[in-house]
């Protein structure tokens, strides 16, 4: 090894060791002729100092040392001194005393500071993520993402499974989102996807009798892009056999404990509860609530209606709904204001209010409610004093979602909970099927292998919509942590819910045909999930955007600034591929 030691490794205790150091020059201060740098790997930084009076020649070349020049330096430790020493670094009581240099790597002037203090623009970053990489805050992240990984993965191992690997040049087959697809060589007109799950390949693993599979495997989807959302992202795939909902949520609560426990020493209490997906979107208005605090959702479309207010009365005619959060505090009419215009942005069509007085109701739409009415409301809601109520009369999915978000702000803006605290739940028992108002025709709501109810399966002819299935979430915080299910593992049950979809006989066996096909030598009941690696590391980490977690993410148009892609063909690979360019053409002004 070039290099004794680390950057971060030495201490007190290695005083007037012979050393040898390697890495990047962090940072040069020459005070009245020595000259210090930090000298930075991934471990940590080390002081190293330059005395001419020590090594004049070593001292010249550390004079023209440029930041982010890569060094070898030889020398020996010794103590700052009690009123020189740094407690912020891990090596802050030592510092080397160089007695030889060699400059490994020149390095241009860095376009981004190598800091965690000084954040580029999101395109400086991506464009030169290698550099950003370097930062000591984007490679603990990094570690940490290994750190999960190893810690999901020695429980599963510990727990009897085995790790194994599904394609990545497979059938293209619908699974919610569009696929990446990948030209054939040698079979001209034909394509390959990318996966965007191994959905059906962990199941044909069941079906051959490996009863506990698990991988580390990328996804890859063709959708519109969010801050925890990317093209390409990794999940924990997990597969088992012989099982009921119960033992699946049992091993993964026991996989989350022993990841939050060896990566920050957090205790995860569990089990965790569970949700129904119906109470979900009526006291939260979403089916992945953060539970860390309460401000319900309320319906009191029944109550006023009995009122003499038109636009209530309107929408409850109408088949809408009215619905109301209650944050426990007077807001003014600028917050209220303020929030109106927030939830206008999320298709509110205005937002109605009363505060609640020691002297009853207050609001300049209160005149619409007697005495009574008022009296009810109250009752009925349990409001107390200094409480404002915020009520949104719509159809009861768009008074859901604009309540979601009201209820999301207002707890951000009124700290109604702890940051640092995690808090999962189970969402179950979700509608099998959604019904596309587009297509008019019936879709499933995660994907088609989700077995249903045993006991609504006399419903799927009759009325769709009243099927749940055996398919359940992990939610923390109001993220969505995984998602699997029970899967079918009956062909003519499965064969049946393609048809219900819109896939015939045909056209079912033309897809899924190989899995069809594998189930008449008989497989077992199974079930598993799949966990979103960058989403746990997120949230470990107490990031929103999964792309702190990630080395070399897309941006929010799918591009990679830093290498180009997507990037367009050559003509003699085009040619090679079979394929032609038909680009729309641009409208001229």
């Amino acid at each position: 090894m070039m290099r004794t030691h680390t950057c971060g490794q030495l201490r007190l205790s290695d005083d007037k060791k012979k050393v040898t150091l390697c890495g990047w020059n962090h940072s040069r201060r020459d005070h009245g002729g020595v000259i210090f740098i930090d000298l930075r790997d991934r471990y940590g930084l080390t002081q190293v100092v330059f005395d001419p009076s020590s090594n004049k020649k070593v001292h010249g070349e550390a004079e023209h040392l440029r930041r982010e020049d890569i060094v070898l330096v030889k020398g020996t430790v010794r103590p700052r001194g009690p009123t020189l020493e740094n407690p912020k670094l891990a090596t802050g009581q030592i510092e080397i005393i160089a007695e030889d240099i060699s400059i490994i790597a020149k390095s241009d002037t860095p376009p981004i500071e190598i800091d965690d203090f000084k954040d580029a623009s999101e395109e400086m970053r991506m464009k030169y993520r290698y550099l950003d990489l370097r930062r000591p805050k984007m490679q603990r992240n990094l570690m940490m993402r290994c750190k999960v990984v190893n810690a999901a993965r020695a429980h599963l191992l510990d727990n009897d499974f085995i790790e194994l690997e599904t394609p990545l040049l497979i059938k293209s087959t619908p699974e919610g989102a569009r696929d990446y697809v990948v030209p054939s060589r040698v079979h001209p007109g034909k394509f390959y996807a990318l996966p965007q799950s191994p959905q059906l390949y962990k199941q044909i693993f069941m079906i051959a009798g490996f009863d506990r599979y698990f991988q580390v495997a990328k996804c890859l989807r063709d959708e519109d892009l969010r801050a925890d959302r990317q093209p390409e992202h990794t999940q924990i795939d997990i597969e088992m056999s012989f099982v009921e909902p119960e033992d699946i949520y049992h091993m993964l609560e026991g996989m989350i404990q022993r990841v939050f426990r060896d990566t920050i020493n957090t205790e995860i209490k569990a089990p965790f509860p569970h949700i129904s997906f119906d109470d979900a979107m009526d006291k939260y208005g979403c089916d992945k609530p953060d539970i860390r605090y309460d401000l319900h959702l309320r319906d009191v479309s029944d109550i006023m209606k009995k009122s003499s207010f038109g636009v209530f009365n309107s929408v409850i005619s109408n088949g809408g709904v009215v619905k109301c959060v209650i944050p426990e505090t007077d807001l003014s009419r600028k917050q209220i204001d303020e929030l109106e215009a927030y939830a206008q942005g999320f298709g509110a069509k205005g937002l109605a209010w009363m505060k609640v007085t020691d002297k009853g109701l207050e609001s300049s739409i209160v005149k619409f409610f007697t005495p009574e009415l008022q009296k009810e409301l109250l009752h009925a809601l349990g409001a107390k004093v200094g409480s404002t109520i915020l009520f949104v009369a719509d159809k009861k999915k768009n008074a859901n979602e604009i309540l979601n978000r009201l209820r999301q702000k207002l707890a951000k803006d009124l700290k109604l909970y702890d940051p640092k605290e995690f808090k999962f739940c189970w969402i179950v028992d979700f509608p099998l099927f959604e019904w596309n108002e587009q297509e008019n025709k019936w879709d499933t709501m995660h994907h088609l292998f989700c077995k249903p109810k045993t006991e609504h399966i006399k419903f799927l002819r009759s009325d769709p919509g009243k099927v749940k299935a055996s398919l359940y979430d992990l939610v923390v915080n109001g993220v969505e942590l995984c998602s699997g299910s029970i899967r079918i593992s009956d062909p003519v049950l499965q064969e049946e819910i393609m048809d219900i979809i819109g896939y015939k006989k045909e056209d079912a066996h033309k897809r899924f045909g190989f899995l069809l096909e594998a189930y008449r030598y008989a497989g077992p009941p199974h079930g598993g999930v799949g966990v979103g690696l960058d989403r746990l590391t997120a949230m470990v980490l107490g990031y929103e955007d999964i792309r702190e977690v990630i080395a070399f993410p897309k941006t929010k148009s799918a591009e990679c600034l830093m290498d180009g892609c997507p990037s367009e063909l050559q003509d003699k690979e085009m040619k090679e591929l079979h394929l032609k360019m038909d680009l729309p053409k641009v409208k001229k002004d």
